[in-house]
């Protein structure tokens, strides 16, 4: 999160579902599968905050569905999949992670890679820095001046109904979303295109895995948290600084009105 966001690029074939967690790396690892595929990969945190604004709104409509309650939802969400991810290579982060199943059943041929932390504690404590972010109350007027941010607020009412339907906990989250989500990896993923992966372990694991060379470079590392500050720094100044001059331009009309 924090990058700029990818462009999808005609013909690209679709290879991994990225089913980690946020804040287990996903950036790291997106970049890193970047480099291996040699295609656009779609990171769900830099998409829906810096990407177009149909790319966040396509998902707040998509997991508006979720879960599927009949076959016509079922169809929409299969079918906005296919859309939202055509000419990428991969899509990693939120919603991904929790649309795994859904994932599977529209791209079969690709791959399922979930990053992982070294210790579920040490990942819950991180994931702190994001739900207080995510969750402060001006949000919604602050950021309503600004395309695609103006509907951050319904974004991530909708992610957070997807926790809950499938951990049973939204934030502040605990080890038992960790522990909910590897079940329910194990559960809708089979066993021989399921890889758990540290960005730690570097190229050889993803590599191996993809049937590619280890690159003469070096392994991505990207900091999800400085990124994630940064990105909420940014928006939350470009957002005031909009209201000031919607609020002098409103006000240069009413002082010009009066002395008509």
């Amino acid at each position: 999160m924090g990058n700029k966001p990818s462009v999808p690029k005609p013909g690209t074939k679709f290879q991994v579902i990225g089913a980690g967690l946020p804040r287990t790396g996903t950036a790291s690892f997106s970049e890193a599968i970047r480099i291996l595929l040699d295609g656009p990969v779609h990171h769900g945190g830099t998409q829906a905050t810096l990407g177009p604004e149909v790319g966040i709104r396509s998902w707040i409509k998509l997991l508006s569905h979720f879960p599927a309650k009949s076959s016509s939802d079922k169809k929409l969400i299969k079918d906005m999949l296919k859309d939202r991810l055509e000419g990428y290579a991969a899509a990693t982060d939120s919603p991904t992670c929790g649309l795994v199943e859904e994932f599977v059943e529209a791209f079969p041929d690709a791959i399922v890679i979930c990053t992982v932390r070294d210790n579920p504690d040490v990942w819950v404590e991180s994931m702190k820095g994001v739900s207080n972010a995510s969750t402060m109350w001006f949000l919604r007027f602050v950021l309503f001046p600004i395309p695609g941010m103006r509907y951050f607020v319904d974004y991530i009412n909708v992610l957070r109904n997807q926790w809950v339907y499938l951990y049973g906990e939204a934030e502040p989250c605990t080890t038992k979303t960790h522990y909910n989500h590897m079940a329910y990896l194990e559960r809708v993923v089979p066993k021989e295109k399921l890889l758990f992966f540290n960005v730690k372990e570097g190229w050889e694991p993803l590599c191996k895995a993809l049937g590619k060379e280890v690159p003469d470079v070096p392994f991505p590392r990207i900091n999800d948290s400085e990124a994630i500050d940064r990105l909420a720094k940014k928006m939350v100044t470009k957002g005031l600084m909009r209201w000031l001059v919607i609020f002098a331009t409103l006000g240069a009309a009413i002082v010009a009105f009066m002395y008509r």
